[in-house]
């Protein structure tokens, strides 16, 4: 499958047009203090399943032909894709089967079991999850719908990046969380064709961002999946890697790493300032800014990726507990 182009997101938006929510954007009155420039946030987490995730799995199974629909679906997720799947699956009338690591949080699994996909919980990381469902799908025929790298996933969440510039169309900067970069690619994609000069920021965190360790090495590289309050942004970019690595490269301006502490403190910064519930992979645009890495220039928008945390851990770190 080619590369997707611009001309995909437009299709992929018409198609989820009636599945998916588009979400709010706000100005933050308290960031904007901080940086001395507008910042707003893309509020992705009132995605009708929590996260964005939602937008390239609709994509990705409207596509299927009506024999595919009829193999069912199956895919390794770290918890957020697995949940847009089973959603987007049972709305449209596909069997899913959902393969998740040990490290996936347990309100997450309960969430996937919930809207009715089977659940396969497989091995210590993302990656032993994507050898159990790349089984199911040669020994069943199940369709394997990969959480970013494979063009319809990212064309769906590149429909995020239409409505930024929709709702701020003098955006100077984006930042966007980045794990295996299926929603960083699609986002860049429709922000960089339309003005090029919208400086670009991927955020992750500093244990096991895989997607940094690639390219820094120039090719998919295998990292220690570690526990971090990002979880959603845990996992290896696919060691044969076709889109997400080279879409990045080409449109990621800037790429930040942070701690757990400061992860922690987005999320507290979130809850108290914002009036958000976030997960730690949704805060990592908020804590980059706390930790004063972008530069005031703006208007900035922050996306604001998925609110599914684990509800004893967000207490837990509300209270000052950052493991």
């Amino acid at each position: 499958m080619p590369t997707p182009q611009l001309n995909d997101v437009y299709l992929a938006r018409q198609r989820i047009e009636a599945l998916v929510r588009r979400t709010p954007m706000e100005h933050s009155p308290s960031l904007s203090r901080l940086l001395g420039v507008p910042v707003y946030l893309k509020l992705e987490s009132q995605q009708i399943t929590g996260s964005f995730k939602l937008r390239g799995a609709s994509n990705a199974v409207a596509q299927l032909s009506a024999e595919e629909k009829r193999r069912g679906v199956v895919a390794a997720s770290t918890g957020n894709h697995g949940r847009a799947l089973a959603y987007a699956a049972s709305r449209q009338g596909v069997k899913a089967t959902i393969c998740l690591s040990q490290l996936v949080p347990a309100n997450k699994v309960q969430a996937i079991r919930d809207l009715g996909a089977e659940v396969c919980i497989v091995g210590h990381s993302q990656d032993d999850a994507q050898r159990e469902a790349e089984r199911i799908a040669a020994e069943q025929g199940a369709i394997l719908l990969p959480p970013f790298d494979h063009p319809a996933i990212i064309a769906g969440q590149g429909t995020l990046g239409l409505e930024i510039l929709e709702q701020q169309p003098d955006v100077a900067q984006v930042l966007v969380p980045l794990s295996g970069g299926g929603l960083f690619a699609g986002v860049a994609l429709a922000l960089k064709t339309a003005n090029p000069r919208i400086v670009t920021h991927g955020i992750s965190m500093q244990r096991g961002a895989a997607m940094h360790a690639s390219l820094k090495a120039g090719h998919p590289v295998e990292v220690e999946e570690l526990p971090t309050l990002a979880d959603s942004l845990g996992g290896g970019i696919g060691l044969d890697n076709r889109y997400t690595l080279s879409m990045t490269r080409d449109t990621c301006d800037h790429l930040h790493l942070l701690s757990e502490a400061s992860i922690a403190n987005a999320i507290r910064h979130a809850y108290r300032e914002e009036r958000l519930v976030l997960e730690g992979a949704a805060a990592v645009g908020i804590a980059a800014l706390l930790d004063g890495l972008i530069e005031p220039r703006g208007p900035v928008v922050v996306v604001v990726s998925g609110r599914n945390v684990d509800t004893e851990q967000h207490l837990r770190v509300l209270a000052g507990a950052e493991a």
